[in-house]
């Protein structure tokens, strides 16, 4: 019994344990774009602002359907109050100038009953079931919005990680490269062959490399976790990226996407324009039927009674029953203008929501002009970063060659390497720049 107990302690304890380890997470851009489409924390709360606005969807449509309520009420008199009539109102012959007092009701009465309304006619009812149509479509064009954006900013934040991962592998590289050359140049200049400056030059590269390659690690750390946060996963998770950053500039390479036409109606914010001019559209007509009649019944039932004691659950007690139906109509005549100016103001808004409307789609096209030569002018840069890098690195290599054998000064040694050194960021910066410009393309054109 003993070691069962101990047994059923540690298990619990390793289930405790294994619920309190981070998990373990391996994503390539896809999965982690597919992940935060569904975890991201502003994703979660654009699918409940949805359903949010179904409920209010439900709540505009419920309140021209029927409408029942209950009430009961108990009413208890202390005191009664006293109505004054003239003294010969039931004496005839007695002094017309008395007051005779005397009170209505009985100490105890219950009322209990339901009301059935409902509304016939009413037009801003009418226009408040098409803006709730409306209200919805704007939380669903608002959660597309919120997609295309964390899209992009998964891709952002992925290629800003395998940049600092990529840097780092380049930088430790150029560290054991440069650290053999001061050893070798150190040697040398012990036996007297070189100037201690050879040396010193060396050293200040070198601090140089570690220092970036510190700066650049935290910066890998900060990378990480910011893309943990917009894929909804703890920052102090494990994450592993399984795309390279030069398959994912390969794979984005595609000089005839940028070429292909833009149809301004797909795009998410062009389609919210849209949406806000038909709210104001519909606020328009609000205000216009306003000036209509509106049209509603109430059907009343219930039971009431009296006692000047507590008797209402006894069987003999009697209860009065009573029934009625309502009809009310209510008509405007005249507001002293004030509906007419709500009007008005609700007709410069619609107005001025058809302008915006405009000058939203003559942007979209200027942005989409600007992403696609962005676009374009990354996979040039790419292009050219790359010949660079391949230059740089035979120069170097050649300067290098010519300080080991004296015919090249630490200076020009240093210059080359520096030229490298930015070459090669150069180069994976415009990887990145291909991936981001192309995200940034692809969220205007509204590619899912």
């Amino acid at each position: 019994m003993k070691n069962k107990l101990i047994l059923t302690f540690f298990l619990i304890a390793s289930i405790l344990q294994a619920q309190d380890k981070p998990q373990n997470y391996s994503f390539s851009l896809q999965e982690a774009i597919n992940h935060a489409l569904e975890h991201n924390y502003s994703v979660i709360n654009a699918n409940r602002d949805i359903e949010s606005a179904k409920e209010k969807k439900w709540e505009t449509t419920a309140a021209g359907l029927p409408q029942i309520s209950g009430s009961v009420g108990y009413l208890k008199n202390f005191d009664f109050t006293l109505q004054g009539v003239s003294g010969n109102a039931f004496n005839p012959a007695g002094n017309p100038n008395d007051i005779a007092l005397f009170a209505f009701g009985t100490k105890q009465s219950v009322n209990s009953g339901l009301t059935l309304t409902q509304l016939i006619f009413d037009g801003s009812y009418i226009v408040a079931l098409q803006a709730s149509k409306t209200y919805l479509k704007f939380y669903e064009n608002a959660k597309q919005k919120t997609n295309l954006e964390i899209r992009e900013m998964i891709v952002n934040a992925y290629g800003n990680v395998l940049l600092a991962e990529e840097s780092i592998i380049i930088l430790e590289k150029n560290k054991a490269t440069l650290s053999k050359t001061l050893a070798d140049t150190q040697e040398t200049y012990k036996n007297g062959l070189i100037e201690e400056e050879n040396v010193e030059q060396l050293q200040i590269t070198l601090s140089s490399i570690n220092s970036n390659l510190s700066n650049t690690k935290r910066l890998l750390d900060i990378a990480t976790k910011m893309l943990k946060f917009s894929l909804g996963i703890d920052i102090n998770a494990d994450l592993k990226l399984k795309d390279k950053l030069d398959s994912l500039t390969v794979s984005n390479l595609d000089l005839a996407f940028s070429q292909s036409g833009f149809e301004v109606s797909k795009n998410i914010n062009y389609q919210m324009a849209t949406n806000f001019q038909e709210q104001r559209s519909l606020e328009l007509k609000l205000q216009r039927s306003k000036a209509l009649p509106s049209l509603g019944a109430a059907f009343n039932f219930g039971y009431n009674s009296f006692g000047n004691d507590f008797v209402f659950f006894d069987s003999t007690q009697k209860w009065n029953k009573f029934s009625n139906l309502g009809i009310s109509l209510n008509v405007p005549i005249f507001s002293s203008f004030g509906r007419k100016a709500k009007t008005e103001q609700a007709k410069i808004a619609f107005e001025q929501a058809k302008t915006q409307l405009t000058q939203t789609e003559q942007q979209l096209k200027l942005e989409f002009e600007r992403a696609k030569s962005e676009y374009d002018f990354s996979i040039e840069e790419y292009a050219n970063s790359k010949s660079n890098l391949s230059l740089a690195e035979r120069i170097e290599k050649k300067q290098q060659i010519k300080f080991t054998e004296g015919l090249s000064s630490s200076f020009d040694f240093s210059e080359a390497q520096r030229q490298l050194y930015t070459a090669q960021q150069n180069y994976l910066q415009s990887m990145v720049n291909i991936i981001n410009k192309k995200a940034a393309l692809e969220k205007i054109i509204n590619k899912n």
